[in-house]
This record gives C-alpha cells, sequence and structure tokens, in this order.
C-alpha cells in the first residue's frame, strides 16, 4: 500500500509538470534540415525557427555553416542583423573590405545591401539571421571557390 501511495504521488507530481500542449514550442538547439546546395558551396544546416509569422512581421532562422562554406552575393529587402553564436566568419559587403565575425558578434546588413558570409576555411560558424517578412533573398552573384581562397589567405587561413 505504501508503494502503492509513492507510485501515485510520483505519478500526479510528473504530470503537473510536464508541457502543455497549448503552446507552439521550438528549439533554436536543433540543427534543422540540410539546405539545398542552390546558392552556396559547402555543406549548411538551416533551422527556421520563426518563419512568416504575421503578427510579429519577422523570421529568425538558425544557420550552421560547416568549415570551409560559403553563401553567394545576395541582397535582401529589410535589413538583416546576424547574431554569431558559435564559430567564425566571414562577412563581406560590396566595395568594403571583409571582416571576421567570431562568436558573440552581431552585425545588421542594411536593406539592400549586397553581401554575403560564411563559416571560415577552419571554423564551423552558426548563427541566427533575423529579418523581415516579404520578398525572398536576391541572389546576385555567385561567390566563387576562387574568391573565397583569397578571403582566406587575407586572414592567413589555409
Amino acid at each position: 500500500m505504501k508503494f502503492s501511495m509513492i507510485v501515485l504521488f510520483a505519478l500526479v507530481s510528473f504530470s503537473g509538470c510536464s508541457q502543455n500542449l497549448e503552446y507552439n514550442i521550438s528549439s533554436y538547439q536543433t540543427e534543422g534540415t540540410k539546405a539545398p546546395n542552390t546558392h552556396y558551396i559547402g555543406e549548411a544546416w538551416l533551422n527556421a525557427i520563426i518563419h512568416d509569422d504575421a503578427e510579429l512581421g519577422y523570421n529568425i532562422t538558425k544557420a550552421t555553416f560547416k568549415a570551409n562554406s560559403t553563401l553567394d552575393w545576395h541582397t535582401h529587402s529589410t535589413a538583416q542583423v546576424l547574431i554569431i553564436v558559435d564559430g567564425e566568419a566571414y562577412y563581406q559587403e560590396r566595395g568594403k573590405e571583409p571582416v571576421i565575425l567570431k562568436e558573440g558578434d552581431v552585425i545588421k546588413c542594411e536593406k539592400g545591401s549586397e553581401h554575403w558570409h560564411s563559416s571560415t576555411k577552419n571554423s564551423d560558424v552558426t548563427y541566427l539571421a533575423l529579418y523581415g517578412s516579404g520578398q525572398p533573398t536576391s541572389w546576385t552573384e555567385v561567390l566563387t571557390q576562387e574568391y573565397y581562397d583569397r578571403i582566406a589567405k587575407i586572414f592567413n587561413h589555409k
């Protein structure tokens, strides 16, 4: 009888702590799905944390690029904020010098600013991208492996 009471108490306690299924809970900790190799070189994983939410008006996507992977040049119809949560990235806007972004860095890409970003030659990168709903990304130019390798050499990444 005492054992039955302990089991019953434990079950009631755990049921009170369980998740309420009425909430839409997602996690930025999942890797997401492998992106198709359309506008990048290498391997990338995307996790659409918030996507096309009319009430919020913006999206949040977690992206992970394996080392030696890069996006093509592109623009967005809204501003975009990149928050580097792990690893290192190359980032460049058209007409400006490239930079390295590291864990903890936050950068804003202005609306319509042509840019590219990627992992570095030797490091994976994971970032959160915050951007407005609306028109999709406009891909403007292929970023070649040769160009990427030249950028890596600037930072002594071989």
